[in-house]
């Protein structure tokens, strides 16, 4: 017999986890299903841990009003729970005379998205502030930052748990169906599944968002998008940083360019690039680095800091995004985030394509998801 449950968050990433808290403060009763052993295992843990400023992205899309909203309330929540974080600023780099343009529309971009603080670097100013860098010009952004997301996860985990909400790990989501009242009737577990009858449910599976909601029979088919993956490739470099702030070339098509990011200990990492995957399911990923891609980091690196030595990059780490389409328009498609007024049904919410800037947005989607259920 099913159990009767209130509120289901399907995924234990930095969103699912952002989404269950706020609903448990809100006054629901939480249980997050997970199909790994312990939380934000998937993309969360597999990212470049940036605060983002908000530039990118289209006015009033919900990439752009998501990242605005959320990066305030993430560095509010860092100061309010002694999370470890550094409004470190990032330098965008117009590496020679024609690139300039570039940064002159994202900064105008940056102004309608609200992002007001964007500050203008002539070649001169580069050189003082960032001297290994190799530049024409530059544009600041200095909210932008770094932040320890595992530890920003687990305080989510425990002010959902102090809200009397629960994580069932090991507990992957095998199906379920729409019943007559309008509840959810969710399959999850290993050997022996579960059935919880639910008044809830936000689906926040990630990269298996997609797959997860195709298995629930009654959500509308034309209201899942498609699915595609990115796999990006991260370097590293050994020693102290040669870099005083997140440095990032001018965009290029398909994403941000080969750029370079701190973490809170020091250490400079390179990527991520962008791989097309032909899978059909994210069980397929194979996260393993492909060395062979630091050639080419090589070449996009010493455009704006010539000295990278010859093999200094070493082998960092991979990660795979959620994207909507495959376009090489890195900003083709917008975040989803789903209520009945797009599929009917009251008691589903699906997030769909949360890649970056997700975890800056975690607070401002969780906020959206709220009002959605309200």
């Amino acid at each position: 017999m099913a159990e009767q449950v209130d509120t289901v968050v399907i995924g234990a990433g930095v969103v699912g986890l952002a989404c269950a808290r706020t609903l448990a403060q809100a006054g629901r009763d939480v249980i997050v299903l997970e199909k790994a052993e312990d939380i934000g295992t998937g993309t969360s843990s597999r990212n470049s841990e940036v605060i983002h400023g908000g530039i990118y992205y289209a006015k009033d899309s919900l990439k752009a009003l998501c990242c605005v909203e959320g990066k305030h309330m993430l560095y509010d929540y860092c100061n309010s729970h002694g999370i470890e974080h550094n409004r470190i600023g990032k330098v965008i780099v117009a590496i020679t005379e024609d690139e300039v343009p570039k940064l002159e529309e994202l900064k105008a971009k940056g102004a309608a998205n609200g992002v007001n603080d964007l500050t203008w670097l002539g070649a001169a100013q580069m050189k003082e502030m960032e001297p290994n860098v190799t530049a024409a010009a530059g544009l600041l952004s200095p909210s932008t930052g770094i932040i320890e997301s595992h530890a920003y996860m687990l305080s989510l985990q425990g002010e959902l748990e102090e809200r009397g909400g629960m994580i069932a790990f090991n507990t992957p989501v095998l199906g379920g169906e729409v019943l007559p009242d309008g509840r959810i009737r969710i399959r999850a577990g290993g050997a022996a599944p579960m059935e919880l009858d639910c008044s809830l449910v936000v689906n926040s599976g990630g990269l298996y968002a997609q797959h997860i909601a195709r298995a629930i029979e009654g959500i509308p088919a034309d209201s899942i998008p498609p699915a595609y993956y990115a796999k990006g490739h991260y370097f590293t470099i050994a020693g102290k940083s040669p870099f005083n702030h997140l440095i990032y070339p001018a965009p290029v098509v398909g994403g941000l360019g080969t750029h370079s990011t701190l973490d809170l200990g020091g250490g400079t990492k390179f990527g991520p690039d962008v791989e097309w995957l032909d899978i059909t399911h994210p069980d397929q990923i194979d996260y393993r680095v492909d060395e062979r891609r630091a050639a080419s980091f090589y070449g996009a690196i010493r455009r704006y800091w010539p000295g990278l030595a010859d093999g200094a990059l070493q082998p960092g780490y991979t990660g795979v995004r959620p994207k909507l389409t495959n376009s090489q328009d890195k900003y083709a498609a917008d975040f989803v985030i789903q209520g009945a007024d797009r599929h009917g049904l009251a008691s589903y919410v699906g997030l769909y394509g949360i890649e970056s800037p997700g975890l800056t947005s975690s607070l401002a989607i969780a906020e959206r998801v709220v009002r959605l259920t309200q």
